[in-house]
């Protein structure tokens, strides 16, 4: 028994060999070419290790058949199976009763493979005895509760345990053992930052509710710096997302060497040339794209404007669905995607539009002409539009002080806490950021004051709807951040000023208050 990888889920692969009168060897069920030359590897190994090839017919089967298989992990069972069917191997009966994914060397040696986790997983819902991998992969596989995890290191260390089973179960671990939970662990921090305390108000919001967020203003001004000490604020992964994270890492085999679980939210910050297929995931070995990547974690687009618009766009659904679906002529695919977007760009081409000292040399119309690289459906789909104003002399010679991101986790964490409680009996809502529209009204209800500061709003920069419900859910996390049982009319004004890109006048110099 194997297992395929399909997005970042695995199936059960049934390798069946048959070995009878004619010639030839022949691996059927739709193999990619990595599979067809796992004969050559096989082949070689089994004869390394003093046993034989069969000179006779050789029918390899992967079924289901009508399912594409790819890479090289399907090596060990293929061998295996020959081993059994040319009666080299003792105890056959019980292979059946395993899972055994590994890439073969020449000399018998067995190589690391993509998706261990998720192999596992596969294993123990199918009630596997066991799984039977690289050694590499044992330990990212021993996060699976209630499995037995066989890791190898050679083909002779399998053969001999279908004979006397030598080999002991790799230890289990327990995931949260492995988590980082200490932020004083995390080398940035904002008090690097000098000044820009509404910013970091801005962010505190964002990190309190998941809330998407874009930093507008000149170069220099701190948008990155900013952006980049996001993670320090956020609350640490608990053990159910960090198995979902890991699966995904091992799947598109970006584990780092040595490691086998992700213990820190990601924060992903692809370059503006990424195409669409890379940012989104697919291509014609369907990888998870930097949107997965960033699953439980940040994906920072750093110069927004300069990213090609079709890559934009493809994150409008993902942005809503929290997860994205890829259809093609031979398969559909389904890949996580529940990720916080900061986004930065410049106010205009040369950056200087609004700078309060710096007059901007951009001719007439440039300003707006840059602004549309963005649409409007992808800026509705961010809660909070920031301008961020360059820092003064006086704040840049101001001392470094004890770590604030410590201080500002604290709140994070406490507002969390509040929407955790709130949320425990909602399917698939964890926070303010969310909630759908018909939770809104159940948890979001507004006052008379606080109903008609909004609809002033709705009004005077012409909001969309998108735009009404993402303004109240920031209220809500602001509310939550005071601990404040109901949505007051200064929640709503505070939401009201972070839709700096709706102004009508911002665009034409008036910039924003």
């Amino acid at each position: 028994m194997g297992a395929a990888v399909m997005g970042v889920d695995a199936i059960t692969i049934i390798v069946e060999v048959n070995v009878s009168m004619g010639q030839g060897y022949q691996i059927v069920g739709l193999p990619d070419i990595a599979i067809k030359e796992s004969l050559q590897r096989t082949e070689s190994a089994i004869k390394s290790n003093g046993f034989s090839m069969p000179r006779i017919k050789v029918v390899i089967n992967l079924a289901p058949a009508d399912i594409k298989k790819t890479g090289s992990a399907f090596d060990l069972p293929i061998a295996i199976g020959i081993l059994a069917a040319s009666d080299q191997l003792l105890q056959e009966a019980q292979i059946h009763k395993y899972m055994l994914m590994g890439e073969l060397g020449l000399d018998g040696t067995i190589h690391p493979i993509r998706g261990a986790l998720a192999m596992a997983i596969r294993a123990k819902k199918e009630n596997a005895l066991g799984i039977i991998l690289p050694a590499a992969n044992a330990n990212e596989a021993s996060m699976v509760n209630g499995l037995n995890v066989y890791g190898v290191s050679h083909l002779q260390e399998v053969v001999n345990f279908f004979a006397a089973g030598k080999i002991t179960p790799t230890h289990q671990i327990n995931p949260a053992s492995f988590l980082n939970t200490d932020p004083s662990l995390s080398n940035i921090d904002f008090s690097e930052v000098s000044g820009q305390d509404n910013i970091k108000r801005a962010l505190e919001i964002a990190a309190a509710g998941s809330h998407n967020v874009i930093l507008i203003g000149p170069p220099g001004a701190g948008k990155t710096m900013l952006a980049k000490r996001l993670p320090s604020i956020l609350p640490p992964l608990n053990v159910a997302e960090a198995l979902e994270t890991t699966q995904i890492y091992s799947v598109a085999g970006k584990l780092a060497a040595g490691s086998y679980l992700v213990q820190t939210r990601p924060f992903r910050s692809p370059h503006h040339t990424i195409s669409d297929i890379a940012l989104i995931g697919g291509g014609s070995h369907p990888q998870p794209g930097e949107i997965s990547l960033a699953h439980n974690g940040v994906l920072f687009l750093d110069e927004l404007p300069e990213f090609k618009r079709s890559v934009l766009e493809v994150l409008r659904q993902p942005m809503e669905e929290r997860m994205v679906s890829l259809a093609r002529a031979s398969m559909s695919l389904t890949y996580p995607a529940n990720f916080m977007l900061i986004a930065s760009m410049n106010p205009c081409p040369c950056g200087y539009f609004n700078h309060p000292t710096k007059t901007c040399s951009c001719p007439a119309g440039a300003v707006e002409k840059y602004l549309n690289r963005v649409s409007g459906p992808l800026l509705d789909r961010i809660d909070l539009h920031v301008e961020v104003t360059p820092v003064t002399h006086h704040e840049l010679d101001r001392t470094t002080r004890a770590s604030e991101s410590n201080s500002i986790r604290e709140r994070v964490l406490a507002a969390r806490a509040i929407q955790k409680n709130r949320y425990e009996h909602c399917a698939n809502t964890y926070t303010n950021a969310q909630i759908s529209n018909k939770e809104l009204a159940i948890f979001c209800p507004l006052g008379p004051n606080s109903k008609a500061i909004l609809a002033a709003a709705m009004e005077k920069l012409n909001l969309s709807a998108r735009a009404y419900h993402r303004i109240i859910k920031v209220s809500r996390t602001i509310a939550d951040l005071a601990a404040a049982p109901h949505i007051l009319p200064e929640h709503i004004a505070e939401a009201v000023q972070y839709r700096t890109l709706d102004r009508a006048n911002w665009s034409a110099g008036g910039g924003a208050s």
